[in-house]
């Protein structure tokens, strides 16, 4: 499935030729990034049945993704559900131990926890004036752009690349990070990071190789 979500690619339309009686797509987490490819996956599988991409766009992707509509979602699922299965890990390999779930509390110290306050006070601003031109629900642009740079600023003040983040010194959870990996390697772990910013992989990478720590790399422009 991962080589089909985009239907401009050459992967996606060449496979949509091929001649065979039964179709399934294959795919873990996460199924979709966003109602598009969701679109692609079905159009190999039953081509048609979701509409061709500008009314599926039209219909659903619109309504959802920019007015968030709980009834065209809901439409949406029901469409779908039929011809979908999903496995959870107790189904798939029952002997592995339930997660165990430890959630850490990163201060923000320094040059980053006042860059992390000056952008939250103009985004607020922003965003307010924004939710009072246009509503709310119209508004949700506007509002997750506040917020993903809001927490750019949390991974790493370098993920928002303008000039007065470019000067922050300090990184909260790159520090903590550093100061935990050497001590699990050393008792034998096998440590698995993910981050939803391939630049946030970027500057892990760079401080594993400054402590000359092997690793691994995969992104999603891994072959």
């Amino acid at each position: 499935a991962q080589n089909i979500k985009n239907p401009r690619a050459k992967a996606a339309q060449n496979a949509g030729k091929l001649d065979a009686r039964h179709r399934m797509c294959l795919s873990g987490p996460p199924l979709e990034n966003h109602l598009g490819e969701r679109w692609s996956l079905f159009n190999f599988l039953m081509r048609g049945y979701l509409g061709d991409d500008a009314q599926f766009r039209r219909r659903f992707r619109q309504p959802i993704e920019k007015h968030d509509d709980v009834e065209v979602r809901a439409q949406l699922a029901r469409r779908v559900a039929p011809f979908m299965l999903r496995r959870t890990k107790s189904e798939v390999a029952s002997d592995l131990p339930p997660r165990t779930e430890i959630i850490r509390s990163v201060v923000l110290e320094g040059g980053q926890r006042d860059l992390y306050e000056t952008v939250r006070a103009a985004m607020q601003e922003e965003v307010q004036a924004e939710i009072e031109r246009r509503g709310l629900a119209q508004s949700r642009i506007a509002l997750l752009s506040a917020l993903l740079r809001l927490r750019q600023i949390c991974c790493d003040p370098r993920l928002l690349k303008t000039e007065e983040a470019l000067r922050v010194g300090e990184s909260a959870k790159l520090e903590l990070l550093m100061g935990m990996l050497p001590e699990m390697l050393r008792e034998g772990r096998r440590v698995l990071l993910f981050s939803q910013f391939t630049s946030m992989l970027t500057l892990i990478e760079a401080a594993l190789r400054e402590r000359g720590i092997d690793y691994l790399l995969l992104t999603g422009a891994t072959a």
